[in-house]
């Protein structure tokens, strides 16, 4: 009697919650290019000129013509598009900065890049003449990247280089430097002073198009370093041992992520001044929505920035009509009970 076939197998399912993570996280990226196209259209529509959907468009895609196909195209698409370019090079920042000095506090401004660029426009204002929001981004952008340049030279020198301890305390310390040197500045020009305060409560209005056609390459370039550090990231996450055990090279990962995270503020900064919140508050949700993998983390977080900044700008046109609270304000007070309620659920992960 010849042997009875060996029984076949059968290949084991895979886990389930791997499945309902994967699951979930092509959800929430669902919902998120969902609610950045409802941020888009509002942000187009809505302000002190209500404009139907249907004439946005228009205006865009068939060449409308006529007052509020105007206001759409010259005022409010440059604006939005800022606002999107801003949104995501803020919110990648934050959550490069996060993973590199592994502090869940970090945000664009932790290394002084922030006020790095004010220090490039005041003195841009009082010493160079220089009086338009396109002539602020170059000598912004140029301030914010002495500043990183500058942290991170006086953080790797001495024993174990470049550490998240170093680079914070260096970060500290740079940036009350450049705060002393702007209040000197201001304490001496009243005109500077005047100007400077527009700029710097952070705003997307009055942006146009050559603003956002200065930034884009850098910002392409940032969001590039940053996505090439994704898999180090991860491993940073698990301590500097472990990452060096998986093969990592630690502070390769870190001057990568790092310049990546110092181009990204400064363009967030160079085009629309220093916005509080976006940087800080948008890895914690989105991480909290599909966990800690970054190569899933930066590119929702990508998209999440620009829905959190044009949903502020946009309250704010219509918060106090007809004036207009700046989206800078706006955000802080979006930002800060929204963290309240992630501190509160335990959310909050480095």
């Amino acid at each position: 009697m010849a042997p009875a076939p060996p029984l076949e197998k059968t290949p084991a399912a895979p886990p389930r919650p791997r499945r309902d993570l994967a699951a979930r996280r092509v959800g929430w990226t669902v919902v998120t290019l969902a609610a950045l196209l409802a941020a888009v259209v509002l942000s187009l529509a809505v302000g002190a000129r209500t404009v139907a959907p249907g004439t946005v468009l228009e205006a865009l895609f068939q060449g409308a013509t006529g007052p509020d196909a105007e206001v759409v195209r010259e005022m409010r698409l440059p604006r939005t598009l800022t606002g999107l370019m801003v949104g995501a090079a803020l919110a990648v920042a934050g959550t490069a900065l996060q993973g590199i000095t592994r502090n869940p506090i970090a945000d664009p401004g932790v290394l002084g890049i922030s006020q790095g660029a004010s220090v490039g426009v005041v003195l841009a204002i009082a010493f160079a003449g220089v009086h338009t929001l396109a002539g602020y981004v170059w000598f912004a952008f140029a301030g914010a990247g002495l500043a990183a340049v500058a942290v991170y030279a006086v953080a790797a020198g001495g024993r174990g280089g470049a550490t998240p301890v170093k680079l914070a305390l260096s970060g500290a310390a740079i940036n009350a430097l450049l705060v002393s040197v702007t209040t000197a500045v201001l304490t001496t020009s009243s005109g500077a002073l005047d100007e400077f305060r527009f700029w710097n409560v952070g705003a997307l209005q009055g942006r146009d198009a050559a603003v956002a056609s200065q930034v884009w390459p850098f910002l392409l370039a940032g969001l590039l370093l940053v996505a090439s550090a994704a898999r180090g990231l991860d491993a940073l996450a698990l301590g500097e041992d472990v990452a060096k055990g998986l093969g990592q090279r630690v502070a390769a990962v870190r001057i990568t992520a790092g310049a990546g995270a110092a181009v990204l503020t400064g363009v967030g900064v160079a085009a629309a001044g220093p916005i509080a919140f976006v940087g800080l508050a948008v890895p914690h949700l989105v991480r909290h929505l599909v966990g800690g993998d970054h190569r899933w983390v930066l590119p929702l977080a990508a998209l999440t920035g620009p829905v959190m900044l044009l949903a502020s700008d946009t309250v704010g046109r219509v918060l106090f009509p007809p004036g207009e609270v700046p989206a800078g304000v706006m955000t802080a007070l979006v930002g800060v009970p929204f963290l309240v309620v992630l501190v509160r659920g335990r959310a909050v992960s480095a």
